[in-house]
């Protein structure tokens, strides 16, 4: 998709159409997707995305709800790079993922977030020494008794 390299994003998009500009679109299509480009002015600018790449729709019947929503009801459609079936890149994809399968995931994480935690807790909170007291001192009578000799036997050989 041949956009502007300049870019212009949501917000200021509002400001310039609440205030009455003379705001013109073109709607251009390409690889798995349908991008914005705003003209105003002398000016053309892509419309960005949050972070500053270019916004894109998979769904044109979405980006046209979205045109109308702000105002833009008139719009020129560009489809020479146009390619339907064919699917974005794969940052394109993370971005095709849905508010609500966010908003579920971002649920799931909570919940297993708050499910650890409540078992750390627990583990913190049992009075149980988690090994027995007879069996760790043996085991580290054993490791206190290696080292001993082994220091013993780094003496020996050092005189």
């Amino acid at each position: 998709m041949q956009t502007p390299d300049k870019t212009i994003d949501h917000s200021t998009l509002r400001r310039l159409v609440d205030a009455g500009a003379d705001v013109g679109a073109e709607v251009v299509g390409g690889a798995g997707g349908w991008g914005v480009v705003i003209s105003y002015g002398r000016a053309s600018q892509t419309l960005a995305a949050t972070r500053g790449a270019p916004r894109t729709w998979r769904q044109f019947e979405t980006l046209a709800g979205y045109l109308k929503e702000l105002g833009i009801v008139q719009y020129r459609v560009n489809t020479a790079e146009f390619a339907p079936g064919t699917k974005a890149s794969k940052q394109d994809d993370k971005r095709s993922i849905t508010a609500s399968e966010r908003m579920k995931r971002a649920h799931q994480a909570a919940a297993h977030d708050t499910w650890f935690r409540e078992q750390v807790q627990a583990s913190i909170d049992d009075p149980r020494a988690s090994v027995d007291d007879a069996v760790a001192k043996k085991e580290f009578a054993a490791k206190r008794a290696a080292l001993t000799k082994g220091a013993v036997a780094a003496k020996k050989a050092a005189h």
